[in-house]
């Protein structure tokens, strides 16, 4: 059977998945989950709850990853620095309209 895109898993899916590789990454680092905890200022049972994709909070998965030194993992979440896209339209804006003529003085 093929593996499934990430497109067709299921939330539950993706919270194992995410779990799999905090696990992974907490392994890699040299960590045990109490001692990721403390590093991250968590309880032992939020990481537990993390690596087991349990329906953990945002900022659990946040210290945690802080803590392992790998928020570059959200990098593609994130984005691209520059004008927001307000600032871009308005700027596209200004670039296309007409300029405006100067006015004579003095006829």
């Amino acid at each position: 059977m093929s593996e499934k895109t990430g497109a067709m898993l299921t939330l539950d899916e993706w919270e194992g998945r995410v779990g799999d590789a905090v696990r992974r990454l907490r392994i890699e680092a040299g960590y045990d989950q109490a001692g990721l905890a403390e590093r991250a200022n968590v309880s032992r049972s939020a990481v537990q709850g993390l690596e087991q994709g349990r329906g953990s909070r945002l900022h659990t998965l946040l210290a945690v990853l802080r803590a392992l030194d790998r928020l570059d993992v959200l990098d593609a979440l994130l984005p691209p620095e520059g004008p927001t896209p307000l600032e871009a339209l308005a700027a596209a804006r200004r670039a296309t309209a007409a300029p405006k003529r100067a006015r004579r003085v003095g006829g």
